[in-house]
């Protein structure tokens, strides 16, 4: 197997930059050029010190730094993998599959619960919707590849749709095909500590970092038609948004 020390430029003891602070540059430069993918494992600190001839303390300081920074994730009795963390547009009205297939990534689901029902008290203020008004809602784990990165419960007016089986994989795409894709929304993120049954679903530990995105989705006559809570890995994601300077 080819060694990143082969592929890429070699460290350089005599420059002012700290030899681990160059591993760290070609880590992240291996990461950009594709070398190294999401989830990959980092070759082990016995083998870059051999490759790169330094110590195993300075791999160490690497990785460690990798890690606070977000490139790496450790994991227990496995090793060092490259994170698989996601840019998500906090501007963009996209939906799950829309973002993973973006980045290359394949999206795809474990039902957790599939209901028909009428409208709970929040749901009816949140919608805007009468009591009694029927509503489907779907609970799924959302993945991208073989990596677990949300936990969604989203409620549907039913009426947008032409039967609670008719979303595979895709609610935007389901709500799409019945003409009725939400085209504008309200969002609201929310830093958390997921909790046991959550941390199990995500492969995280309980009292990790989390992140709740609440999403309110209008169809374009104003009716609110989508009501979600998404529940995120915190070192899977990065919100983004652009922001511009009011005239």
């Amino acid at each position: 197997m080819t060694s990143l020390a082969q592929v890429l430029r070699p460290l350089d003891p005599n420059l002012s930059l700290p030899l681990y602070q160059q591993l760290q540059r070609v880590v992240r430069d291996a990461i950009d050029k594709r070398l190294l993918g999401p989830d990959d494992a980092l070759p082990s600190e016995r083998q870059l010190a051999e490759d790169f001839a330094v110590s195993r303390i300075t791999v160490r300081r690497a990785i460690e730094g990798l890690v606070q920074e977000g490139w790496l994730v450790s994991r227990q009795g496995s090793g060092n993998f490259i994170c698989t963390r996601v840019d998500k547009n906090f501007a963009k009205l996209t939906s799950f599959s829309e973002d993973m297939r973006a980045r290359g990534r394949h999206p795809h689901s474990v039902w957790l619960k599939r209901l028909q029902g009428t409208v709970n008290p929040e749901e009816a203020l949140r919608l805007a919707l009468s009591p009694g008004t029927q509503v489907y809602r779907f609970h799924r784990l959302r993945f991208a590849d073989e990596s677990p990165m949300a936990i969604e419960f989203a409620t549907v007016v039913a009426s947008a749709l032409p039967s609670i089986e008719s979303v595979d994989d895709s609610l935007y795409a389901a709500l799409e095909k019945a003409g009725n894709r939400p085209v504008r929304a309200l969002q609201r993120l929310r830093a958390l500590l997921l909790d046991e049954e959550q941390a199990r679903l995500l492969e995280a530990k309980p009292g990790d970092a989390g992140l709740l995105v609440e999403r309110l989705g209008y169809l374009r006559d104003g009716r609110a038609i989508e009501l979600s809570q998404s529940y995120y890995r915190g070192d899977m994601y990065d919100f983004i948004a652009e922001l511009n300077a009011g005239a």
